[in-house]
């Protein structure tokens, strides 16, 4: 059974006034439209690049780990724009997460992982319940403030295949990233 969710922490009167379960604008549209749960600034690219000025002077490679932590450290990471919903997905699904397509055009701003993957596994993880969050970039000049309410992405509920020999066998202990780790 696929089927959108409040997160219990938007439960309290006020917050689960601004928390909307994503509904399809028409009835051939393919995306379920996601709002902002609650008002959210996206920093300016150039902004955060400002701010760092000096530790990318020197240009030299990166590796993963040395740019994970660098990152965290000075904070430039994307925007985790929460939406204060859930999906429970049948175990053959997922939810493909993109932005509206006149979210770049209109307002300078990107998914900052092109598109973004929800798991069945991923509903009522231990680490953040299966809140589902846009990550966002935001390449304009200014700072975008997002406010609950605002329709910021759409996502897709998709069937996937396995290969044959394919012998997984894991579970998911957690949200961003569990799965790597």
């Amino acid at each position: 059974m696929n089927k959108f969710e409040i997160v219990s922490k938007y439960m309290s009167s006020q917050e689960v006034c601004a928390v909307r379960l994503p509904v399809r604008a028409t009835a051939n549209s393919a995306g379920y439209d996601f709002a902002v749960a609650k008002d959210t600034v996206v920093p300016s690219i150039w902004n955060l690049m400002d701010e760092a000025d000096g530790f990318f002077a020197h240009k030299i490679p990166y590796g993963l780990k040395d740019l994970k932590t660098l990152t965290k450290n000075l904070g430039l990471r994307p925007t985790l724009v929460p939406t204060g919903v859930k999906c429970q997905l049948d175990p053959d699904k997922y939810l493909e997460l993109s932005v509206r397509s006149s979210t770049p055009l209109n307002y300078w701003m990107i998914l900052a992982n092109g598109i973004g993957i929800i798991d069945s596994d991923y509903y009522n993880n231990p680490d953040n319940e299966g809140e589902i969050f846009f990550q966002f970039i935001n390449f304009s000049p200014v700072d975008i403030i997002l406010r609950a309410g605002d329709v910021i992405g759409q996502g897709i509920i998709k069937t996937y295949g396995l290969v044959d020999d394919d012998n997984a066998n894991g579970s998911r202990t957690g949200g961003f990233g569990s799965t790597s780790n």
